[in-house]
């Protein structure tokens, strides 16, 4: 249970779903946590849950908009001056922007780069100097399988989703001589709020729910701390040789050529 222990977290938008299962993973290991939330009475109950879990007293919530560099650069400097030096920065923050390509506003279409890539370089960008510096780190992006799998009707998310694959690969080389690891995850279906309400949203939520489960080979979808266990190993220096790589959370969904 101390596999981060010493090191100090950083992870956006870890109010709820797969960014707290990741919170709690960290702190459950022995990392200093800070929850940057866009939403902060929402990352300040889950800090207080996490910091009572994990029995830590080293979890902070600090409110911030990973649409804007400033905010993000002003949350390492928080989450750095209340635990020292940033080790691992996890890029967890993100939306669903599902648009039909030529009825899809500016707006639609600004809103969800703003978040799903701007957001991940704005923490990149404010993370890799102190790294740097110090020639060690790891960052984590939280990417998706439609960083490589395209379904109708999605965009343009996965054209967003295939940048953070990009950004992590290119980072991930052009920092390799300072020590610090970029890479990725690409969850697939995971039961976080965002796919309940989707799956409530349907006509019949249950139809809904049996027809994605009817898809996965293993008949089931993914649960967040599934996704954050990878998130462990990839922070901890069980993985030092791991960079500029995406590994896939899907049970097998991706390998299958046809239903």
């Amino acid at each position: 249970m101390n596999r981060l222990a010493g090191k100090v977290a950083m992870i956006t938008g870890a109010g709820r779903g797969i960014g707290a299962a990741i919170a709690l993973a960290f702190a459950r290991e022995g990392a200093a946590v800070a929850l940057a939330e866009l939403d902060i009475e929402t990352a300040q109950a889950t800090a207080e849950r996490i910091a009572k879990e994990a029995n830590s007293t080293r979890v902070v919530a600090i409110g911030t908009d990973v649409t804007q560099s400033a905010s993000v650069k002003e949350a390492v400097a928080q989450t750095e001056s209340a635990f020292g030096p940033l080790d691992v920065l996890v890029n967890n923050a993100g939306i669903n922007v599902f648009c039909d390509p030529l009825t899809m506003t500016d707006e639609d279409w600004r809103r969800c780069f703003a978040v799903d890539l701007d957001g991940v370089w704005n923490g990149c960008r404010a993370a890799l100097p102190g790294m740097v510096e110090r020639g060690a780190g790891s960052i984590v992006n939280i990417a998706s399988t439609h960083s490589f799998k395209i379904i109708p009707g999605c965009f343009p998310y996965p054209v967003a989703k295939h940048g953070v694959i990009g950004l992590t690969r290119a980072l991930g080389i052009e920092y390799a001589p300072n020590n610090v690891r970029v890479n990725a995850i690409a969850p697939g279906y995971i039961e976080t709020q965002l796919t309940l309400d989707w799956w409530n949203g349907q006509p019949d939520p249950q139809v809904a729910r049996q027809a994605t489960l009817d898809l996965q080979p293993m008949k089931r979808v993914g649960q967040p701390q599934e996704v954050a266990l990878t998130a462990v190993f990839l922070a901890s220096d069980e993985a030092p040789f791991i960079n500029a790589s995406c590994i896939t959370i899907d049970g097998g969904r991706s390998a299958l050529y046809h239903d």
